[in-house]
């Protein structure tokens, strides 16, 4: 039976009338994202196995996954100031720390109760709801750094080696490594591409979210000056953009320190809090110690790890300065480096700290870029399996400060 006479002109209305394109802008950020898949599809494999290693582990344990990946150490903190606000003081039974959730940023608390308001799924399961997405954010975001600064390939070796580092099982765990790191990230390309409202936003948003989100501040106050001193001197008009974006970085990192000396009714209320968790700026002296005692004593695997972890991090960075890359990155991962060996307390948890620290991995990137696909292979699964069965160990087993 025949088509009737108003279908077969609504087939010759839909064939020729105009097609109606995407803005340009969703055109070009579709383009981007395919050209980040493979990337992401590499994150995303690697990170999904660990999960499901450290739940196979968990559950062996006899131990709930959700509770391992969203309730450990820092995740309790987060989740308890999302239900009930800041206001726990705990006293430890061995020592003199004071343990006050003054010293945990706000913007991660603050997504998983406005997320659960209108997602009711459970804060632990929008914790790391937002952790998940923010890891993918990331991923992209690093992929895009390592692409416009050294092409294709070592944008996406970037992403794979980021996640493939020992400590990547963070980036499935409900911390605000990975909210960090996306902002981070898209903020040191807007920087790079100089779209100082976008650059400043986001490094707004990073100082909110954890102490050493000040560095994505660092990166948008360098890059800022660096722009202007050569738009100087070229003899150029100034960029009133540059400057605006110079002054309000560091406004989020500063709106929190201000608030918390408010409510302690001290300026410095703050670091007084972090100094009574054993945290302080002791410029290294505290890391040189445990160093020296690595060498004349003895401890336990993690503990010698960390410390390989770390030499191998300040050794990328003299490649990084060695390799001339741009001032606003350098930056970013100097603030990085000197917070976290700067430090006192949690030796353990300083590759955590260096874990948003991506750009450090651009030199291994570029020279695997130069391998052959054999050597890739090989090489990345030796990776992976190293990252995968250390994080899972660190998560499950070694009971140490993440």
């Amino acid at each position: 039976m025949g088509d009737s006479p108003m279908m077969a002109s609504d087939a010759l209305k839909r064939r020729f009338a105009p097609r109606i394109d995407p803005p340009p802008t969703q055109r070009r950020w579709r383009l981007e994202l395919k050209k980040a898949l493979p990337a992401l599809t590499l994150f995303a494999s690697v990170r999904l196995t660990g999960v499901i290693m450290a739940t196979l582990w968990s559950l062996h344990l006899g131990r709930h996954p959700r509770t391992v990946l969203g309730l450990e150490w820092d995740g309790r903190w987060y989740w308890h100031i999302s239900q009930y606000g800041y206001g726990l003081i705990t006293h430890p039974k061995h020592g003199h720390a004071v343990y006050n959730d003054l010293a945990f940023f706000p913007l991660f608390p603050g997504l998983i109760r406005a997320v659960n308001t209108v997602l009711p799924i459970g804060p632990v399961n929008v914790a790391l709801l937002i952790t998940w997405t923010a890891a993918l954010a990331a991923a992209w975001g690093i992929y895009a750094v390592g692409e416009m600064l050294h092409g294709r390939r070592v944008g996406i070796l970037l992403v794979g080696l980021w996640a493939m580092l020992p400590h990547a099982i963070i980036l499935t765990m409900a911390y605000t490594e990975p909210l960090m790191t996306a902002f981070a990230a898209w903020s040191l390309y807007a920087v790079l591409t100089r779209r100082w409202l976008t650059a400043t936003t986001l490094a707004v948003l990073a100082g909110l979210c954890r102490p050493n989100g000040l560095a994505v501040a660092a990166a948008v106050v360098t890059g800022a000056v660096v722009h202007l001193w050569q738009l100087r001197r070229a003899g150029l008009p100034t960029a009133p953009r540059a400057w605006a974006a110079a002054a309000a970085a560091p406004l989020g990192w500063l709106g929190y320190i201000g608030w918390v000396g408010l409510r302690t009714h001290s300026p410095v209320g703050y670091f007084h809090v972090q100094s009574l968790w054993g945290s302080r700026f002791d410029f290294g002296h505290y890391a040189a110690h445990t160093f020296k005692h690595l060498i004349v004593g003895h401890d336990n695997l993690v503990t010698y790890a960390t410390a390989a972890i770390v030499l191998g991090y300040l050794l990328l960075f003299v490649f990084c300065v060695l390799n001339r890359m741009p001032w606003p990155v350098l930056a970013y991962c100097a603030v990085l480096i000197v917070m976290a060996v700067g430090g006192t307390h949690f030796f353990t948890s300083k590759p955590r700290f260096l874990l948003p620290a991506f750009p450090l991995l651009i030199p291994l990137a570029r020279h695997l870029a130069r391998s052959r696909l054999r050597t890739l292979v090989v090489l990345l699964t030796a990776l992976a399996c190293v990252s995968l069965f250390y994080g899972t160990d660190l998560l499950t087993v070694s009971h140490r400060a993440l």
